[in-house]
């Protein structure tokens, strides 16, 4: 058996192997539900209706799925040109310590400029940490995967080495920065929720990109970059400069959502202020298939499971981490129909015989 590329692949297929994907992740999720002995359909609606049933689920969802939109968007953005980026989480790490350094230095600027600087820190310490990987795939042509994967924990140690050193809070003593500035605080975006104006930033920042990879002559350039490096080139693209600069927008991205989060969730750097957000980046940007719609509806329905995943906990008494056991496999089998939908399976009996070569005496024979 062996897998063979597709010539051509039938219209039918795509959503039949997304839908056999989901089906495979509800078959496998349902059997350790059962094992905690809870009812899988009772559980499943949990996890993606009942969010969504109250205006304050649905606010919870959205501001659960903020953060997501802004390392799904920046890893989409690289890995459209070729750059596989996954670092979002330093990035976004470094995003966050950026706006906690402005707002705690800064704390009584007016809202009008702290808001705008305190975005501006958090894209320069996304931006400054995607400096080095980006460096050395371009100048060196060290592997980018490599480079930025390793940096992740180096920016959770750095996190940690200032909240037990010079940020360590100076009222309580515990490890976690002083509170930044009342004018940094990110205002509600619904009165009365704890929805907050990062998420309508989130999403501008998601329609820009996706309309700069679908509606102009960069996105074209970014495109090519992507899917064929080499026929780029040879068009007069210059990659390594054009992947260059999109892993810089790339970490600034995600460096905002650091910003974000700060700004609008914690007020202060803690030590858990990234729930492993730059890596769930990555499974939004695949999930979604690159583009920015996708993104957000992947965003969108990881959030919905986020929430759930609590609900699910608190009324069935079933183990919060089976939300992120059901993102993890429908990852996996999704991942899994896109490779179907490209190859085939080729069984080693019925595979066809290439065809004899043309010959010159063949030729004259016929």
């Amino acid at each position: 058996m062996r897998l063979v590329l597709r010539g051509r692949e039938p219209r039918w297929l795509p959503p039949v192997a997304v839908a056999v994907g989901v089906l495979i992740t509800v078959a496998l999720t349902a059997i350790p539900i059962r094992l905690s002995d809870a009812n899988p359909p009772a559980a499943f609606e949990r996890y993606l209706v009942t969010p969504l049933t109250s205006t304050t689920g649905l606010y919870e969802v959205l501001l659960t799925a903020t953060p997501l939109l802004f390392t799904g968007v920046a890893v989409a953005l690289a890995f459209r040109a070729g750059y596989w980026n996954i670092g979002a989480e330093g990035q976004f790490l470094l995003g966050a310590i950026g706006t906690t350094a402005i707002g705690t230095g800064l704390p009584d600027l007016p809202a009008a400029v702290a808001l705008p600087l305190g975005f501006a820190a958090g894209a320069a310490g996304g931006l400054v940490w995607a400096v080095v990987p980006a460096w050395l795939k371009r100048r060196a042509g060290i592997d980018e995967v490599v480079t930025t994967l390793l940096l992740n924990p180096v920016a959770l140690l750095l996190v940690q080495g200032l909240l037990n050193g010079p940020w360590r809070n100076s009222e309580s003593g515990f490890t976690d920065s002083d509170r930044l500035g009342p004018s940094y605080d990110l205002p509600a975006l619904v009165p009365g929720s704890r929805l907050h104006w990062g998420f309508g930033v989130a999403v501008l920042v998601v329609v820009a990109v996706g309309i700069v990879l679908t509606r102009t002559a960069t996105g074209i350039r970014i495109r090519a970059a992507g899917q064929a490096p080499r026929a780029a080139e040879f068009s007069g693209i210059a990659v390594g400069r054009l992947q260059f600069r999109c892993a810089l927008v790339s970490g600034g991205i995600a460096g905002i959502g650091g910003a974000s989060q700060v700004m609008g969730v914690q007020h202060q750097l803690t030590g858990g202020i990234s729930n492993s957000y730059g890596y769930t980046g990555v499974i939004v940007a695949t999930l979604g298939g690159l583009g920015a719609l996708g993104v957000f509806l992947v965003a969108f329905l990881l959030g919905d499971l986020s929430v759930g995943a609590q609900n699910v906990s608190l009324v069935l008494q079933v183990p919060a981490q089976l939300g992120a056991m059901f993102s993890a496999l429908l990852l996996l089998a999704v991942l899994s129909a896109m490779t179907w939908r490209r190859y085939r399976v080729q069984w080693r009996g019925s595979a066809t015989p290439p065809a004899p070569a043309r010959t010159p005496e063949r030729e004259s024979a016929r």
